[in-house]
């Protein structure tokens, strides 16, 4: 017998919910790194590991998150969750992705308010920043092997990399750009834009999976439109009866009912990730409703790079400190009232994220094996890598110059960075024990300065 026939064998037809429930619920606590290094870390443990799903359903899947609006993190394990176990598998493994990162930073956020800036902390964060980009470095290397197969293909990278960093244009435009240049390319030059070039050898490397290349697409992943109806109007009550009730509530001026509105509106033009998004939380959260003030936003985002989840979670720091701050149940209830700015804004901004995935994943297990889809899906892939890369140099430039190019370069930062990739590449270590010796460091250093 074959070790590939032995592998088969020892493997499951299907993923038991406990041990769904507890990969996602462990994720939540674990996603260190932004969005590359948690794709990333999806990745090594649902394709390698525990073989979940192949490397080229994987990547299809990442293609499609890739080009909506919102958290595509959070998004592609929605999306492999509804996969493996259908709606409330979708609902649990987006959910529980984000639920963890919406309790620490409740947290968090609360003492930061309470007890105002304390010197252990601040070094927890100063050592955990290098480390973090250290993460995404490491991710842009392991995705960028993967994905770039030939040199037309890194060229796309290239290319995508000079758009955004340097001539700052914006991520919808580079992903239509790229799905041009790839769909021109596959009429040309099949061969270099075949996404078996980037990810249908590789999967097979890491043995048979439980939604292999080949797994007819489960009945519950079907399009039909009675489907459609449902959850289009699921998720229209759901918004309205929340909406409807802030309003009958606080009135249309009330903070809550306008924080609903405000992120619903945020959740539609998230293109391009969490820092795409933070000009306009920033315009608004600041400027036109005073929720919070510039150093509290530049410290949520600290924080939001720091702990586990999403970045886009920045908004529930808004949210808690804009509670807070306009004091909406009173003087003694503040620790409530940030709470509940923290949950409006996380649910009106993740609300649409789980839509667009249970609406459109059908139409995207689909197109699998439509070859018009297959050249614009492989220049998105190479794309997304000289995205993650600007990701990447965008991170070290903050935590290594933090007062800009005019300030001093910070070396301890720099070698602490440096020591986290090589524990990372060379040594193997995860990335929870490296967050964690590196948070230590910091805070040592801090309290001994």
């Amino acid at each position: 017998m074959s070790i590939e026939q032995q592998q088969t064998d020892k493997l499951p037809t299907s993923v038991p919910l406990r041990e769904f429930f507890l990969y996602w619920l462990k994720l939540g606590f674990i996603s260190f790194g932004g969005p590359a290094g948690q794709i990333s870390m999806m990745h090594q443990e649902l394709v390698e590991k525990r073989r979940w799903i192949s490397e080229r359903r994987f990547l299809h899947a990442l293609n499609y998150t890739m080009v909506l609006p919102g958290p595509e993190a959070q998004q592609l394990a929605t999306y492999i969750g509804w996969l493996l176990h259908g709606v409330w598998g979708g609902i649990m493994a987006g959910a529980l992705f984000v639920l963890p990162s919406l309790i620490i930073i409740g947290g968090l956020t609360w003492g930061y308010l309470e007890y105002g800036d304390v010197r252990a902390v601040e070094g927890v964060l100063y050592g955990v920043k290098p480390a973090v980009t250290a993460i995404v470095v490491f991710a842009a290397y392991r995705i960028g092997t993967r994905a770039l197969k030939n040199n037309a293909l890194y060229a796309i990278a290239v290319l995508a990399f000079i758009a955004i960093f340097v001539l700052n244009v914006p991520f919808p435009y580079i992903v239509i750009g790229a799905g041009i240049i790839g769909y021109v390319g596959f009429r040309f030059a099949p061969d270099k834009f075949n996404s078996k070039g980037h990810g249908g050898e590789a999967g097979h490397s890491y043995g048979p999976a439980i939604i292999d290349d080949h797994t007819p697409v489960p009945e519950h992943a079907r399009f039909k439109w009675r489907r459609v109806v449902v959850i289009v109007l699921v998720g229209l009550v759901l918004w309205a009866a929340v909406m409807l009730g802030l309003l009958a509530t606080y009135g249309w001026q009330g903070t809550l009912t306008q924080m609903g509105w405000f992120f619903t509106k945020a959740a539609l033009v998230t293109f391009g990730g969490a820092y795409a998004v933070l000009p306009y939380v920033y315009q608004g959260g600041v400027e036109q409703y005073a929720w919070l003030n510039a150093t509290q936003m530049i410290d949520g985002l600290a924080l939001g790079e720091s702990t586990p989840g999403p970045l886009i979670m920045i908004v529930a720091f808004v949210g808690f400190v804009g509670g807070w701050t306009k004091g909406i149940f009173g003087p003694e209830l503040l620790p409530l009232a940030g709470a509940a700015g923290a949950s409006i804004a996380t649910l009106f901004t993740f609300l649409p994220s789980f839509l667009f995935i249970l609406l459109g994943g059908p139409f995207v297990e689909s197109t699998r094996h439509d070859i018009k889809f297959t050249g614009p899906l492989t220049g998105i892939t190479a794309a997304v890598v000289g995205v993650i890369l600007n990701l990447a140099m965008f991170f070290a430039y903050h935590v290594l110059w933090p007062q800009g190019f005019e300030g001093t370069f910070d070396w301890f930062s720099a070698l602490l960075g440096l020591a986290a990739f090589v524990a990372l590449f060379r040594f193997k270590i995860g990335i929870l024990p490296v967050i964690a010796a590196s948070a230590i460091i910091g805070m040592g250093y801090t309290l001994l300065l």
